[in-house]
């Protein structure tokens, strides 16, 4: 059982270890339970040397913090961790809590760089949200006049020839429509309701495969535990096909397609921690995001594929936000995967 001195070390997000004078582990929280992937009933009680084995230099660091009664700071610290290098930001800090005498904090730079990643993804899409609908409203209108005058002309002109210029007008016009009303969709409040995950999911799945009846494979991998999500159906199911949708092209319609569905522990989004997110991911074998694009993937008309209007991943990403979660990716040739994250207590959030 954790006591209830330590409450406040599990809320964070930093990995936090408590040691005593022979650098065995007194207090584990759960964000180091994920960073060392070990169980805190593993952790406590063991030699920090036998829970991470191979790091002569953190070890010498704690060491000199304790003879010193000193603290300590590194920015860019390498540690062995389950067989993976990684680089932490480590801060030492002598601390006389019963047998603690150290408090050790970990944090991936990863981490650190990802969270600003999401901040900038974040904003930059509100802009662009912004931009996109002024330029929409100022096109509607307009388009409503030429789709007009061009209904107006076909019906003055006599050769057959000629009408059917006027009618690429107005087919043009009501594209262009189309394109506008998807742009500012966005801006609909999402009617939050209690879901299940699966029902969209399965949703988009029936849809996928309609789409894209010949050679498509869609795989699943679920977690029947999940318990049900605070959202908008609607938008969810848009938002999910979108990114299935990409998916499906990018392997021309006859690729592979694993849609699987996992609880995530302590997620933070744009500096928000939240204690249980449900994450969905869209995994498939195609060719991969084009690195040139990895950085503007989810920005309004920016597309990898010949006449693509460069929406599809932009309006997931904004459905997503207005969820409070986020659209991850990961790209190399042959498996590209897209995680949707969807806190599942929004207003529960955490300080990161």
């Amino acid at each position: 059982m954790v006591s209830r001195e330590y409450a406040g070390l599990d809320l964070l997000s930093t990995a936090v270890l408590l040691l005593d004078e022979d650098l065995r582990v007194t207090h584990a929280n759960p964000a180091a339970e994920t960073l060392l992937a070990q169980a805190r009933k593993h952790l406590v009680g063991a030699r920090l040397d036998r829970a991470l084995p191979g790091n002569e230099a953190l070890l010498q660091r704690l060491q000199q913090s304790i003879a010193a009664e000193a603290g300590f700071s590194e920015n860019d610290l390498t540690v062995d961790i389950a067989g993976q290098s990684l680089h932490l930001q480590c801060v030492i800090t002598p601390v006389e809590a019963g047998e603690s005498r150290l408090l050790l904090e970990l944090r991936q730079l990863e981490q650190q760089l990802k969270i600003a990643r999401e901040s900038r993804l974040l904003e930059q899409q509100e802009a662009n949200r912004e931009l996109i609908r002024n330029l929409a409203h100022e096109i509607k209108n307009p388009l409503g006049g030429i789709r007009g005058a061009a209904q107006l002309l076909e019906g003055e002109l006599e050769d057959p020839g000629q009408r059917e210029f006027t009618q690429v007008i107005v087919k043009e016009a009501d594209r262009l429509q189309s394109l506008m009303n998807r742009l500012l969709t966005p801006n609909r409040l999402p009617r939050m309701e209690p879901i299940n995950i699966h029902e969209v999911t399965e949703r988009v799945r029936m849809l996928l495969l309609a789409e894209f009846p010949a050679g498509l494979e869609i795989r699943r991998d679920y977690d029947a535990s999940l318990p049900d999500l605070h959202g908008d159906k609607e938008q969810l199911i848009q938002a999910l096909l979108n990114v299935a949708r990409n998916a499906a092209q990018a392997t021309s319609g006859r690729g592979d397609i694993l849609i699987s569905t996992r609880i995530a522990r302590q997620v933070t989004i744009a500096r928000s921690r939240y204690r249980h997110a449900i994450a969905v991911s869209i995994e498939d074998n195609g060719p991969g995001v084009p690195p040139e694009l990895a950085e503007r993937i989810f920005y309004p008309l920016v597309s990898g594929r010949e006449g693509g209007t460069g929406l599809g991943l932009s309006l997931a990403q904004s459905f997503v936000s207005q969820h409070h979660g986020l659209i991850e990716f990961e790209s190399v040739p042959g498996r590209t995967r897209f995680t949707v994250l969807l806190p599942l207590h929004a207003q529960e959030a955490l300080a990161p």
